[in-house]
């Protein structure tokens, strides 16, 4: 097992202790009417596949992309938002934990990325879903001076167990690679380093209309 897969079995292990006995259920809002859009997602897809390598190997590129739940989560001021208020941009969604080893060192990198690539087309949505001491998460990032990512939160960890039930994801960290329309056009159930030139040329694909 390489550590990559440790990091994630032992994640995964943390998760589902900190869930236990939370069910998994959701739905996708709208499903029928992202179909055609998801659908004509598909080139996009097709040019974004030789690009996982090097860095974002493990990246699952979807031949035929799919609609992706409509996540609901809190704002940088505690107000409720959903992934849908993204629509229009390609988002990089990614679930992290203070308790989740591999979360906390790929932090910087997904700071790096908004740095670089963050902007009118492109945001990284980082979402922590630390259920206990809810200053930790705030803090840890102001310690490392991670400022470019906005603080995106769900402290009953609904986003992982919505994604678990939809996609059958295990462990911690996880991204996805979402498209201007909602569309998943890729799944990464692990850590990458996206500050890479690796993740950005798998991005730059990504923001191209197809």
């Amino acid at each position: 097992m390489t550590s990559r897969s440790k990091w994630f079995a032992a994640g995964g292990a943390l998760l589902l202790v900190a869930l236990a006995g939370g069910a998994a259920f959701y739905s996708v809002a709208g499903d029928a009417g992202n179909s055609a859009s998801c659908r004509a997602a598909r080139p996009l897809a097709a040019a974004m596949a030789p690009l996982a390598r090097g860095e974002v190997a493990a990246v699952q590129v979807h031949a035929s992309p799919m609609p992706t739940p409509d996540l609901a989560f809190n704002g940088p001021d505690g107000a409720p938002t959903t992934l849908s208020a993204f629509r229009g941009k390609v988002v990089l969604v990614n679930l992290w934990a203070t308790w989740c080893p591999p979360c906390l060192k790929e932090m910087p990198s997904l700071d790096a990325l908004q740095t670089a690539l963050g902007g009118p087309d492109f945001a990284v949505v980082a979402i922590n879903i630390d259920t206990r001491n809810l200053d930790k998460p705030k803090a840890w990032l102001a310690q490392r001076e991670i400022k470019a990512l906005t603080y995106y939160a769900d402290p009953q960890a609904r986003v992982f167990q919505e994604l678990r039930a939809a996609r059958k994801v295990d462990g911690m960290p996880v991204s996805l690679i979402v498209d201007r329309d909602g569309c998943e056009l890729a799944i990464l159930p692990g850590p990458a380093d996206w500050a890479s030139a690796d993740a950005k040329a798998l991005i730059g694909a990504a923001l191209k209309r197809p």
